[in-house]
């Protein structure tokens, strides 16, 4: 006789894989369409929060992105690398670094504006069954 609680142990009951494996698949969709930007996905979400506001402190960056500063340090290198940011010590302040968009980095938010709808498309999702798979996902987002 097997133990009922032998469920709760297989691999496709697992939120955490549920999540990976969803998080991995939703990459491989943006990835051809962030191509052509010469953008990968991470590089993407870094331009996304500049765009909403810049110039950021590196810190301030990193908190909006959810990641620690040394993990988007070297995403913010390649993106300087690619002339689509600018690196500045603040006068006031050495220890703090702005990250600033280049006026090539701003002009690129013209050609991201189809990314959402190029994302859409390749889902098969309306943008209200995106809204609720992203909002139900919210709750992981704040961490624990």
């Amino acid at each position: 006789m097997t133990d009922p609680r032998d469920d709760l142990l297989r691999l496709d009951n697992q939120l955490c894989f549920a999540i990976v494996t969803a998080a991995r698949n939703v990459v491989s969709i943006y990835r051809p369409v962030l191509e052509p930007l010469g953008l990968t996905h991470p590089q993407y979400l870094v331009m996304l929060a500049l765009w909403e506001d810049s110039p950021r402190s590196l810190r301030e960056l990193a908190d909006a992105l959810a990641l620690e500063p040394a993990t988007a340090s070297p995403l913010i290198k390649r993106l300087e690398a690619q002339g689509l940011v600018t690196r500045a010590r603040r006068a006031g302040d050495e220890r703090r670094l702005d990250i600033s968009l280049t006026d090539e980095g701003a002009a690129l938010r013209e050609r991201a504006l189809d990314v959402p709808g190029q994302v859409m498309e390749r889902t098969g999702l309306a943008p209200d069954e995106i809204a609720r798979v992203r909002d139900s996902l919210a709750a992981f987002a704040g961490g624990a």
